[in-house]
């Protein structure tokens, strides 16, 4: 079972637990949703340690939850990389918009203040990862020295190495922690930029969501390749054509 399937189940046993307390009984599918979860005792000792938990403490546990990406097959090694993979999948998973493709054009037709707001916050990320590199390559170069022999400087360099070593688990979870304002950029910068995107690329935005994942699949689909004969299943979608005053 990955981290994330076993914090949804937490967080599933928390939800029922709750609501059978406000509500007295469960109906039949959450009960016995509710019991096959405990019945794992794994996860029915963590849902005891979980019961204890303040409601800050829960919302944390909420928090560490939302930094994975939404799809099991979007999963990837590290926290770091999972926290970043959940937003870069963000217009993915709503809107069918691949936004790894089309950043260029989604970041030139958003307002600079939006633009900005998603560059300050990977700034921020990359400078705690450039802290994290930094740290780990002196670290390893006063590691190598010691390993070289006897040295006059030998207290200093034990002193950096272990320094720096606890400082890079300080700076990892201090990248980590910074993308949740990059993931909120990224998601206002996708909510607010599709419309202004769809009219430069001359579209109409259609009325309803399932349209407009059919349509974002199409564009995203079409713009890997320079041209493709089914690009005129975009017609439907096409805004009308304007003209200019005379």
């Amino acid at each position: 079972m990955t981290n994330r399937a076993f914090l949804k189940d937490r967080l599933t046993v928390l939800r029922l637990e709750r609501r059978e307390a406000q509500q007295g009984t469960l109906r039949t599918g959450d009960a016995a949703e509710l019991a096959g979860l405990l019945a794992d005792p794994r996860l029915a000792r963590a849902a005891a340690r979980d019961r204890r938990r303040t409601a800050v403490q829960r919302g944390l546990l909420r928090e560490r939850f939302a930094r994975f990406p939404i799809a099991d097959d979007q999963i990837a090694p590290t926290r770091l990389g999972n926290a970043v993979r959940r937003f870069e999948e963000y217009g993915w998973d709503r809107y069918r918009l691949d936004t790894q493709l089309l950043w260029n054009e989604l970041t030139g037709c958003v307002p600079d203040q939006i633009r900005r707001q998603s560059e300050l916050a990977r700034a921020s990320v990359d400078f705690f990862v450039a802290l994290l590199s930094g740290h780990v390559a002196v670290a390893l170069a006063a590691a190598l020295a010691l390993a070289a022999g006897s040295r006059p400087d030998r207290l200093a360099l034990v002193s950096t190495l272990v320094v720096l070593t606890l400082l890079v688990p300080v700076w990892y979870r201090s990248a980590v922690t910074t993308t949740d304002e990059w993931a909120a950029a990224v998601r206002a910068l996708v909510n607010t930029g599709r419309k202004p995107l769809a009219a430069s690329l001359g579209l109409a935005l259609p009325q309803t969501l399932a349209a407009e994942r059919a349509r974002w699949t199409m564009v995203s689909r079409l713009s890997r390749i320079p041209y493709h004969e089914r690009a005129a299943a975009l017609d439907p979608y096409r805004a009308e054509p304007t003209t200019d005053p005379a």
